[in-house]
């Protein structure tokens, strides 16, 4: 959370009532997409996939990171949350990375988006949830409140601690 202060103003992010942690330090099946409201306090901590390319052997641990186009791995750094449109996943919220090594998360289509296979239930049976091809993935039950208290112009910090 210090960092993702550190980046609300190193990037001049606007809009500072409410940001995004995802901690990758934590397993798949464990909650660490973290939303916090700056303004009147509180954190909602939620699930969410990392990228096939960052967990080649699925075990739902995050092991590495990457920018490249076509690695399906997830990417690390600060991100703008940009606007929301109807896409191959349904209602998505793009994002645009704002360090070297997350530059080309427009480019990529790194986005945030709901699938199936990111459930409490998965979590519970497999020990995991599956993997994006790189887009911060969360439930159908979370998206619309991602979605709300993460509009556009906000900060968005993922890392591996």
């Amino acid at each position: 959370m210090q960092r993702a202060r550190e980046t609300l103003s190193y990037h001049g992010i606007v809009h500072r009532d409410m940001v995004a942690v995802v901690d990758f330090s934590a397993a798949s099946h464990e909650p660490r997409l973290h939303l916090v409201d700056l303004v009147g306090g509180g954190t909602t901590t939620l699930l969410v996939a990392h990228g096939r390319g960052s967990d080649p052997g699925n075990t739902g641990w995050l092991e590495r990171f990457s920018n490249r186009p076509g690695s399906n791995a997830s990417s690390n750094g600060s991100f703008l949350t940009g606007q929301t449109y109807s896409g191959k996943h349904g209602h998505s919220r793009k994002l645009i990375g704002l360090d070297p090594e997350n530059s080309a998360a427009e480019s990529r289509a790194i986005v945030i988006h709901a699938a199936t296979y990111v459930s409490s239930e998965m979590a519970s049976e497999q020990g995991r949830i599956g993997r994006s091809q790189g887009c911060l993935a969360v439930s159908q039950a979370d998206l619309a409140q991602v979605m709300a208290r993460l509009g556009p112009g906000r900060l968005l910090f993922a890392d591996k601690a």
